[in-house]
């Protein structure tokens, strides 16, 4: 297994990530430690680098669609934005399923 080091390119984070959700901040590394988090494989959009898509919410509970690579031993996001409906359907039914295990 690799060893994960953090993120790259956060120097433009914050204005794509503003341009996309009209929000100033996105703290990228709580986002992805937040529960539940939904990630796989994004074929369609893969090219020479493989990418990724993961849904999930900031600690406001802001909920999120985030495109990202892996880089070595980082990780770069390449997009976010706020998750379409389809999206938040998903991703609540997860929620739901993950409350229950808890109880």
């Amino acid at each position: 297994m690799k060893t994960f080091r953090g993120f790259s390119g956060t120097r433009a984070i914050p204005l794509r990530i503003w341009r996309n959700t009209k929000s100033q901040t996105l703290n990228v590394k709580r986002f992805f430690f937040n529960h539940p988090l939904i990630v796989a494989d994004d074929e369609q959009h893969s090219g020479i680098e493989k990418r990724y898509f993961a849904l999930g919410k900031k600690t406001d509970g802001r909920r999120l669609f985030i495109v990202f690579t892996l880089r070595q031993e980082t990780s770069r996001v390449i997009s976010a934005r706020d998750m379409s409906k389809k999206k938040r359907n998903i991703y609540e039914k997860q929620e739901d399923a993950d409350s229950r295990i808890r109880e």
